[in-house]
Parts: C-alpha cells; sequence; structure tokens
C-alpha cells in the first residue's frame, strides 16, 4: 500500500504491505464547526480568567504584541487582525503597537517572512526583530534563572502574546509564557531555564513540567498581561483559541490539544516512520528533533525510526552542529551535557540519547556527511531509507517488522497503552 509524508514544502510516497503497517497516527476526529478568525474572535469575547482585552488597555498607551517567528506554525495573519480590532476598540493607534518576533536564539526574519507573518498588517506596525537595543533585567527566578528581556518588550504599558500550542519534549506543551522565555530573553536566560530539562517530569505531556513552572514564574516577573493561543488542525487551520490569562489560557488550549492529539497506541513499532509534516517546522534539524522526540515512545529497543525532514538551512544552531562534530560516539554527546550544560548542546544529547537505544535514518535535504557527524544514516528518498529499515529489522528478528507511521510526529504525542 502507498502512503505520503510531508518533506520542505513536498510529499514523498512510499510503498508498504498494509499487513505490516499498525497504524497511520493522525490527530483524532475533530467536531466540524467553525475555523480560522472566527474562532480567534469568539475567544477574544470570552477570555479566560481576564477582562477583555479591550477592556484592559487605554488609549495612549504603548502595547507590545509578541508572536512566532517562521519555525512555529502559528498563522498570524490569521490571530492578529482580531487582536488588533480589540486594541482599535479601545482607543489604540497602530503607532503605539509594537510587534516583537519572539526569535529566542533563532535568526532574524526576512522581509518575505515578515510579510507572510503580519499579512495586512506588514508596513503598518513597527517591528522588534532580532535588532533591539538594549536589555532589561527584572530579577531572577527560585530556579536562579536570570529575568533578561529584551528592552523594548519590558518598556511597554501593556504586553500580549500570540502562540500556538503542540507538545515540547521538556516544556510540557508550547504556548503562554514561552512567548517572553524564551522567545524575548537573553541566550544565559534561556540556558538556565532549560537546564531543567535533565529533571524527569520535563516531559512531552506534562502541563506542570519544571521547565515551564520557571519560564512562568519569570513570565509574571516581567509581567504578561493577555495571550490568545490557538491549536492548529494537521492543515494548520485554526480550530481552536483561548485567550486571557497567560496561565489559565494556555492550560485550557493544552487540555484541547490532548482531545486532539493524544494518540493511545496499543503496540509497540520495530520501525516507526516520522515526519514533521513538512515546512516551516523541518527547516533544520534543531528543529526537527521534535518529531523524532514523540517517537522515542513508540519504538522499541534496537528498532529504527526513519525521520523525515528537508532540513534545507542544515544543522540550525552553532552549539547544537560543535557538540554533534567534536564527539565520536553518542554516549561522547550526552556525557559532555552531564559535565557542562550548554544550550544547543541540549538538542544533541536528547537526540544522542535516542541514539543510544535505536538507529535513526534521516531523509533529508542535508549534505550526507553532515548526517553522519549526527550518528544518522542519511537517504535521499524515503522508500529507500524505508526499504533499508525494514530489511535491516527483518535480519534482527527473523521475521517482518511492525511499522507506525507518524505523518505529522511533531504535532501526534503517542501514548502507550499497552
Amino acid at each position: 500500500m502507498r502512503y505520503e509524508v510531508g518533506i520542505g514544502t513536498r510529499t514523498e510516497g512510499f510503498e508498504l504491505p498494509q499487513e505490516d503497517v499498525i497504524e497511520v497516527m493522525h490527530a483524532n476526529p475533530v467536531a466540524s464547526g467553525p475555523t480560522g478568525e472566527k474562532v480567534v474572535r469568539a475567544s477574544l469575547a470570552a477570555p479566560i480568567g481576564t477582562p477583555r482585552l479591550r477592556e484592559l488597555v487605554r488609549p495612549g498607551q504603548t502595547v507590545c504584541v509578541i508572536t512566532s517567528d517562521v519555525t512555529r506554525p502559528l498563522p498570524t495573519a490569521t490571530v492578529l487582525p482580531s487582536v488588533m480590532d480589540e486594541l482599535h476598540a479601545a482607543g489604540v493607534r497602530d503607532e503605539d503597537v509594537l510587534l516583537a518576533i519572539a526569535l529566542g536564539s533563532h535568526r532574524p526574519q526576512t522581509e518575505d517572512e515578515l510579510r507572510a507573518i503580519m499579512g495586512p498588517y506588514y508596513g503598518r506596525l513597527r517591528v522588534l526583530n532580532g535588532d533591539s537595543r538594549g536589555l532589561a533585567h527584572v530579577g531572577t527566578t527560585s530556579h536562579g534563572t536570570p529575568v533578561d528581556v529584551l528592552a523594548e518588550v519590558a518598556a511597554a504599558d501593556v504586553r500580549v502574546a500570540l502562540g500556538n500550542v503542540e507538545y515540547h519534549y521538556f516544556a510540557g506543551y508550547s504556548g503562554g509564557a514561552k512567548a517572553i522565555m524564551p522567545g524575548c530573553s537573553t541566550f544565559a536566560a534561556i540556558q538556565a531555564n532549560h537546564s531543567l530539562m535533565v529533571d524527569p517530569a520535563a516531559r512531552s505531556g506534562n502541563m506542570e513540567s519544571p521547565v515551564r513552572l520557571d519560564l512562568e514564574e519569570a513570565c509574571a516577573m516581567v509581567g504578561l498581561d493577555f495571550i490568545v493561543n490557538v491549536v492548529l488542525d494537521e492543515e494548520k487551520n485554526v480550530v481552536y483559541s483561548a485567550a486571557g490569562d497567560f496561565v489559565a489560557a494556555q492550560r485550557d488550549a493544552c487540555r484541547k490539544l490532548d482531545e486532539l492529539y493524544g494518540c493511545e497506541l496499543h503496540e509497540y513499532a520495530d520501525v516507526v516512520v516520522v515526519s514533521q509534516g513538512g515546512a516551516p517546522k523541518d527547516l533544520n534539524l534543531y528543529q526537527l528533533q521534535k518529531a523524532l522526540d514523540n517517537a522515542k515512545h513508540p519504538v522499541k529497543d534496537g528498532g529504527v525510526i526513519v525521520l523525515v525532514g528537508s532540513c534545507a538551512e542544515g544543522l540550525g544552531q552553532d552549539t547544537f552542529a560543535k557538540w554533534m562534530h567534536e564527539a565520536r560516539t553518542p554516549r561522547d554527546v550526552v556525557d559532555h551535557l552531564q559535565r557542562d550544560f550548554r544550550l544547543g548542546g541540549h538538542k544533541a544529547a536528547a537526540i544522542a540519547q535516542i541514539e543510544l537505544r535505536c538507529d535513526v535514518y534521516l531523509v533529508s535535504d542535508m549534505e550526507p556527511d553532515q548526517v553522519r557527524d549526527c550518528f544518522m544514516t542519511p537517504f535521499a528518498h524515503v522508500q529507500d531509507a524505508v526499504d533499508a529499515a525494514m530489511e535491516s529489522q527483518r535480519r534482527r528478528l527473523g521475521r517482518e517488522p511492525r511499522v507506525l507511521i507518524m505523518p505529522h510526529g511533531g504535532s501526534t504525542l503517542p501514548l502507550m497503552r499497552t
């Protein structure tokens, strides 16, 4: 039978005997209803834990609206107009609004990317895009994380964050306070917060991950007045929106995400074929790691994960690339993190921990030597990788391997029920 997965802006098909496939893991069925801007407007009219946005803001106040960069599937161009309507209803002018791109440790956006992000508001709003004039030190969390944020964000009278909620491999879920930390924070602050990922409770699907609790403490110190967090379907349409308090509304969106993307599975797989779903979330291996992390749950020890993603921009982060290049084995990478936690190195170690359990075959547009540097086996086409994975497992097991296919692996979280 023929199956398809996304890679970059294209799809690739591959053949497998239907009887070998445990499941093609998709989101759970969603009831038909309004989508897109209608959903966003409805949430703005009934916020959770706060008054309406139009009641929080006064004419003459400055407003910083924080939104995601292109590595996130948030459709800012769909969400922003409804938020701006609320601000206009409060008497706020366009010139009083700053749109801050939550880059974290990512690169600034190109003009074409900004145009796509901002939609009808491109050219109408001031934009903060990696060109901050400085930092504001707000304090230190109880964990010891320095709360240093972009000066322009800290200086605004009102802060509003837009985001999409999906599973995050150590913060539990995305959205909410992550717009401030790591979105608008310093490298040192992000590194201190992310060092909590070694805690066993820092895992995908845990709303009380210590990483999230620390970043929410930081966010409370800065002040985040209002959020709009959306949940997307597999076609990246907005099917749910929660607005209001940065904790309560985010948790509400998390519960909806669990309804849609928490997928029960009753059998472990010998081979997992996993894609992030294509662009924009497979621009580099640093981002593609999230799909790999979700695929680690259902794969058996000694199995194979066929990881599919364009990685057109390569590895995506300097420390990540350096740690992989300098290590001789995956164990070296894990040991490095235990000796010396470094942002970027944390993702290298997360990948290496999976590679200690199973083989990873990477189907990408990267140079083969780059792939081998990461202790993965390079392939140019999905079918070739699947064939090789099946043959290696056939030799190892002496039977036909059992296969799980995850076309949207960055979003769907397998919940093992064996």
